[in-house]
């Protein structure tokens, strides 16, 4: 570690500059930065990062010589300011404020004013002439510092504040004068030492300390530790500490404060945007206390507003502003959230950061700023957050509306919906055919739900987590989804939902935020989204830098169609379960189960096989002649069955089988573990006649589109579960007598690969075996992560939270990938299937292949392809370009 703890600032120079942000923080860096452009900041001194580390490792200790070198800094603002803290008469007061590297607004702790003591307010109010604002600060203080450093709660302080305005007959904070504030700091200084048994510390350097260590301590608050958990943001980062000489908004009416952004946060437009108080500190303008104004008269405008804009009522401090806009976006070459003060008419730079914006206005600034030429192509690709961009491609609910929000679980799937709830998927499916709009409520769904999930506009369960079933095939439909809102409980026989003491029942309208996991009661409004031309340019250049192709994971023809619209190369994934469910042919299915020879099951996949052929020709036009991935069948059988004794019967009835058969053919299916179980390429072994029928409809539609199209297909087949060389091999050689059968057969030859999805531990590492058999691997990290952890995705919610606030697990390992362990495993398998096999197709089609952070691994190992969900092709097709971008930079620069 250094032993230089502290960088000073002001006065046109520093001793920082932008590129420190991980030692000075964002806002100390930019504070750095913006005073070696010679803009107007107030001076002061940034404590680093490295302390914050110290301090945890240390038992919330400094270093040595910490002390000494603020006191240097401090005696260097006290000779730019020409005041001195602590100075009875001309008092030096700062404010004490954090800075993390990545921005993290209103989650840790600020001090405003320090350094008012007894002794200080009165020279405060001398120097500036009006003591109703020296001694208005001086309560600012006491109930900021009580709160956020001796912590004493808020309301102790409002109570009093309440009971001098009642006495006084005032309705506002403004009709205080300063006796009346002085009676306030009176009563504020009672509650501290009624609430601590000691006084308000009157020592402006035991007030310093004191500042700086609840800022340090706030590093490890519950709500910046939420905040950092939600945006991956690592916690031995630790913040810097800024401390800044204090300039006043709120010494009169020539004084004012604001928050502005350089470009419009929402839309994008190239415009001023922002708010101001005249007579006001910085909190005033966020805490709702007084309505801001606007800095523009087309803001005002545009917002109804009849207060004086900014522009009007100071025009020459605006227009020195409106410089200082463009000076710093032009410098930083990104739209900027700045934050200001005008002391008695001169203007002061406090903040400036990368402003936050919604997806919309980043891809415009992004478009925009390239055509401008602020910034190149290539970093216009690296402006947008990928996963943002789900704001762009599901409907989302109208801001403005109102909500009775009545649960809430996780958001499983993007996008808003609105609905008639349902209990059963055959009712979803038999309303949506009348034209209702459903959301179908289950405790859990499963692959039998199918029809149902796909009819209905939203999906909300009650158990599972980020990746189970419900969740997955939400998103693979581009479906509203909110997953494990543990809250409700469903009753299926009575085919309600009570929670909260709230009763919702069939047919009642209920909306789902699958962004945000709210439930809510009754219809609430929505916007459809709508696919800019921002949108495909910034798309065009993305592909242009990637490397890795971009498939996608379907099997209905909706979802193939969905695909290709938003630039899907293929598909890396057909679950050909899925297509096992329909009405109109499970009953063949369940008669192929039940049956107890071959020929019985020969007989019943007979009658499944036309309709797979059928399938499989509508998915090869849609992808004319791009690669289509087929895993023959990988579930459980009984999962094809039912488990109550009512759906029993119907069964029995439908397939012409006694009851006491059905009944007897699902116990014996019935598994202690069946995720380990009698599943995948397990199947084909036991019955091989499942893939010979699966293999011959899929060439059988490879020879139709030919004959009808002239495109010539070549079809990937994916054996599911393979752990064993062996195991493949036996089942390739089905398929390849298959082919030649069908060959013959139609005069055709046939071109096809035939692979394996790698998602056991002992396939990754006996890859280099396996790949002497395999043409392709594609990697199903849904299951090898499951079975490298020993955790079920669909139970693990119940847990993981506990695993990742111990610190565990930084993030949930269904979601991104843990690229130490399951990473790899992914690695070895393609470094050795490589070496057995040059040239060997590699591909990934587990839920990560929608994640950027998983994609960001994948360009690493130098996986060929991934695939996803279709609504996340574009977030796919950009997180790969970023991928490129950045592998080509820090190759280059090694």
């Amino acid at each position: 570690m250094s032993s230089k703890w502290v960088y000073s600032f002001g006065e046109g120079r520093a001793e920082g500059r932008a590129e420190m942000k991980n030692l000075l923080g964002g806002k100390g860096a930019n504070l750095a930065e913006m005073s070696n452009l010679g803009l107007p900041v107030p001076p002061g001194f940034t404590i680093t990062t490295e302390v914050c580390t110290w301090f945890y490792a240390n038992g919330r200790s400094y270093p040595a010589d910490l002390r000494a070198q603020v006191d240097a800094a401090l005696a260097a603002v006290e000779a730019v300011v020409g005041m001195r803290f602590g100075d009875a008469r001309n008092p030096l007061l700062v404010s004490v404020r954090s800075g993390a590297r990545a921005s993290m607004p209103g989650m840790m702790d600020t001090v405003l004013n320090l350094g008012l003591t007894d002794a200080t307010v009165q020279g405060l109010a001398d120097r500036s002439g009006d003591a109703r604002f020296a001694y208005d600060s001086y309560r600012r203080f006491i109930q900021m510092y009580g709160n956020v450093v001796l912590g004493v709660e808020h309301h102790h302080f409002e109570e009093v504040l309440e009971e001098v305005k009642r006495e006084r007959d005032y309705t506002f904070d403004t009709e205080l004068k300063a006796e009346d504030w002085q009676a306030v700091i009176a009563g504020y200084k009672a509650v501290v030492d009624r609430t601590l048994g000691r006084p308000f510390p009157q020592d402006p350097v035991e007030q310093l300390w004191g500042a700086i260590g609840a800022v340090f301590g706030s590093w490890m608050n519950q709500r910046a530790i939420t905040y950092r958990k939600l945006h991956d943001i690592p916690a031995d980062w630790g913040t810097a500490v800024n401390v800044q000489a204090m300039v006043f908004g709120n010494m009169g009416d020539d004084c004012a404060t604001g928050v502005a952004f350089t470009r419009n946060p929402s839309t994008g437009e190239n415009r001023f945007y922002g708010e101001y108080l005249i007579n006001a500190q910085g909190e005033d303008v966020v805490a709702g206390i007084r309505t801001p104004q606007h800095l523009t008269i087309a803001g005002k405008e545009a917002n109804g507003s009849t207060l004086p804009s900014m522009e009007e009522s100071m025009p020459e401090v605006f227009r020195q502003l409106d410089a200082v806009r463009l000076k710093l976006e032009r410098h930083y070459r990104d739209m900027q959230d700045i934050e200001f003060t005008v002391q008695q008419s001169k203007l002061y730079m406090l903040q400036t950061r990368t402003g936050k914006r919604t997806a919309a206005a980043a891809l415009k600034i992004a478009v925009d700023m390239a055509r401008e030429g602020l910034i190149d192509e290539r970093t216009a690709v690296l402006r947008i957050e990928p996963k943002s961009l789900d704001q762009l491609l599901h409907p989302t609910l109208d801001p403005k509306a109102k909500k009775q929000i009545i649960a809430k679980g996780l958001p499983a799937s993007p996008g808003a919906a609105s609905g008639k709830v349902v209990f059963t998927a055959e009712e979803a499916e038999r309303l949506s055919e009348l034209g209702e709009s459903v959301i179908l409520c289950r405790v859990e769904t499963s692959p039998e739900d199918i029809h149902g999930m796909h009819a209905a506009r939203g999906i909300l369960t009650t158990r599972g987590g980020m990746t189970s079933h419900a969740a997955v095939v939400a998103r693979g439909m581009g479906r509203a989804c909110v997953a494990g809102a543990g809250e409700l409980r469903i009753d299926y026989k009575r085919g309600t939902m009570l929670v909260r003491g709230v009763e919702v029942k069939a047919g009642d309208i209920l909306t789902i935020d699958g962004s945000t996991g709210e439930v809510m009661l009754g219809e609430v409004p929505t916007i459809q989204p709508e696919l800019s031309g921002d949108f495909a340019l910034l798309m065009g250049w993305a592909d242009r830098f990637r490397r890795m192709k971009v498939r996608t994971n379907a099997e209905t023809p909706l979802d193939a169609r969905t695909a290709r619209k938003f630039g899907a190369e293929g598909i890396g994934l057909s679950r050909t379960e899925h297509m096992f469910f329909d009405a109109d042919r499970i009953v063949a299915v369940r008669g192929m189960i039940l049956a107890d020879t071959e020929a019985g099951r020969r007989a019943a996949l007979a009658r499944i096989e036309p309709m797979q052929r059928q399938d499989f020709v509508e998915l090869f036009k849609i992808m004319t002649g791009l690669p289509v991935t087929i895993r023959l069948l990988d579930p459980p059988l009984h999962e094809f069955l039912p488990a109550s004794e009512a759906e029993m019967e119907e069964v029995a009835a439908s397939t012409g089988t006694d009851l006491q058969k059905v009944q007897q053919r699902a116990h014996q299916l019935h598994e202690a573990n069946p995720m380990l179980g009698h599943r995948g390429c397990r199947l084909g072994i036991s019955y091989p006649e499942i893939y010979e029928m699966q293999a011959r409809a899929i060439f059988e539609a490879a020879v139709v589109v030919f004959q009808e199209t002239g495109e010539t297909v070549t079809p990937e087949i994916m054996i599911p579960l393979v752990g064993t060389r062996k195991e493949l091999d036996i089942l390739k050689a089905v398929i390849d007598r298959v082919a030649t059968e069908v060959s013959q057969r139609s005069n055709r030859p046939l071109d096809y690969l035939v692979g394996t999805m790698i998602e056991l531990p002992r396939a990754a590492l006996r890859a280099a075996e396996i790949a002497r058999t395999a043409e392709f691997f594609s990697f199903g990290t849904n299951d090898l992560t499951q079975t490298t952890f020993g955790i079920s995705r669909d139970d693990a919610a119940s847990f993981l939270p506990d695993y990742q606030r111990t610190g565990i697990f930084e993030q949930d390992p269904f979601v991104t990938l843990d690229t130490d362990g399951v990473g790899e495993l992914v690695q070895i398998a393609a470094e050795r299937g490589r070496g057995a096999r040059p040239g060997i197709k590699l591909g990934i089609c587990g839920e990560h292949g929608g994640d950027p952070s998983s994609i960001y691994f994948c360009e690493k190992v130098g996986l060929d392809y991934v695939s996803c969900s279709p609504y996340r092709v574009p977030i796919a097709r950009l997180a790969a370009a970023q991928a490129a971008i950045l592998g080509e930079k820090a190759a280059s620069e090694a």
